[in-house]
């Protein structure tokens, strides 16, 4: 970030100025990481023409950075034997990112440039469902047998781990495949050589499945707090691992998805600063002109109690007060339930507690505001609209806030994203009811 801000209009005078020989002696010293978020910044001919710039190390490192659309951009500038060198360094899982965002095409000419051991490789991840662990996986890891010594486990890390992704955690497998026990260097270096590596297991370890979901994965990493995870197929083989930065890169993909539909938008799956505006619109419209179909529905309400209405016209004075505080009160029992359920803090157990907790917040919610708008309504209309108002009130805001927690919870049940049941939908839906129970209240207390 501070190469970004600082430095990104001295470099662009550089490359200007043909002063390239400097430019490339100060980005050799650079971090990867801020040299792509440099890059990122920069116009795509800069971009291509600063990538060339770096060593090849360093270029791999960058490249593996940098998002799949910029990758994509980078790639289509580059001759044909950089294409291939830059997808051989890639670790599968970036590469399998990479592909999945390229339109089929582009993938089948990409994927004739590797060689057949990596070309089948990545074939084998494609092939998992896109949501799945198995896309995440990558096969640079150490893995030893349990029938070692921990001196000889050691000399094999020293001869194979160098192409390893992660040295954090070793992994244990029988000679059939099948996953054992998952291992921490620390441990290994911290006892004696003579020790054989079957004795340190000492648990029952913690892995992923190929088609488990990614979102799940995210709760499994929390839970264990591990530096990777090892992924199974359903006989126990080992068949990869997930590290916690593509984790870290699925929990903020989840997050903004989530953002998305809790102000009911479609999820982009872009760069928000790359969408077109035509894109943006294909996003918005659809939920905007379905909840204008919800609100026509408060306006036919009001059309229903016209007579009290005209009868007594206090009344319309509170009306936005009420329907609000019930859209309020239903959008924060929505996003406590939607966040709770993402997170994993309540599962299908939890939701008969949690409804009746729900019940009692609301009653002392809605008693509350009651109270308020009684006063209110004492002063504006009498006694009888006061009744009315504080009536409608206590009976909106529970209303709302069962509507909160249990559209999520329903959603759910017919496998649709509860995170949809927030926000714009729960106060249009809270809405039309406000609008009912206010004028069938009132037409009920007053006798109109």
């Amino acid at each position: 970030m501070i190469l970004r801000h600082l430095l990104l209009p001295d470099i662009l005078e550089m490359l200007e100025g043909g002063r390239f020989a400097e430019v490339r002696d100060f980005l050799a010293t650079q971090p990867a990481p801020e040299i792509a978020e440099l890059l990122s910044a920069l116009k795509d001919r800069d971009r291509l023409l600063l990538f060339r710039m770096l060593p090849r190390q360093l270029a791999d490192e960058v490249f593996s950075l940098l998002d799949s659309r910029l990758e994509n951009r980078l790639l289509e500038g580059m001759v044909q034997e950089d294409i291939r060198h830059v997808l051989a360094t890639l670790s599968p899982d970036d590469r399998t990112a990479l592909f999945d965002e390229l339109p089929a095409q582009v993938t089948q000419r990409l994927l004739a440039l590797l060689d057949e051991r990596d070309r089948r490789q990545a074939l084998a991840l494609l092939s998992y469902p896109q949501s799945s662990v198995g896309r995440l996986m990558t096969d640079r890891y150490v893995k030893i047998r349990p029938d070692c010594t921990v001196g000889e486990a050691l000399e094999h890390i020293r001869r194979t781990g160098g192409d390893s992704e992660i040295l954090e955690m070793i992994y244990m497998a029988d000679e059939g495949g099948r996953f054992i026990a998952g291992l921490r260097l620390r441990k290994l270096l911290l006892v004696d050589p003579s020790t054989p590596v079957d004795d340190l297991t000492e648990r029952q370890p913690a892995c992923l499945t190929s088609l488990q979901d990614r979102e799940e994965a995210i709760h499994v990493f929390k839970k264990y707090d591990v530096y990777a995870l090892p992924v199974v197929d359903t006989d126990g083989i080992l068949l990869g691992i997930v590290t916690a930065d593509d984790i870290l890169d699925v929990a903020e993909e989840e997050d903004t998805e989530d953002f998305h539909r809790l102000a009911t938008v479609r999820p982009l799956r872009m760069d928000f600063k790359a969408a077109t505006a035509g894109l943006l619109i294909r996003k918005r419209i659809g939920w905007l002109l379905g909840l204008v179909v919800v609100g026509v529905f408060s306006g036919a309400g009001i059309r229903v109690f016209e007579e009290t209405i005209v009868a007594v016209v206090a009344l319309v004075f509170f009306l936005p007060l009420l329907i609000d505080s019930g859209g309020n009160a239903g959008s924060q029992a929505s996003t406590l339930v939607v966040r709770a359920m993402a997170t994993g803090e309540i599962e299908s157990r939890d939701w008969l507690r949690l409804l009746l907790r729900e019940i009692g917040l609301s009653v002392w919610l809605g008693c509350a505001m009651a109270f308020a708008v009684f006063l209110l309504g004492l002063w504006r209309g009498g006694w009888r609209v006061a009744i009315v108002v504080a009536l409608s009130m206590l009976t909106v805001v529970v209303t709302g806030s069962l509507l909160g927690t249990l559209l999520p919870i329903g959603l759910y049940k017919i496998r649709l994203d509860p995170a949809t049941a927030s926000g714009p939908l729960v106060t249009s839906m809270a809405d039309v009811l406000g609008v009912l129970i206010y004028f069938s209240i009132a037409r009920w207390v007053l006798g109109v």
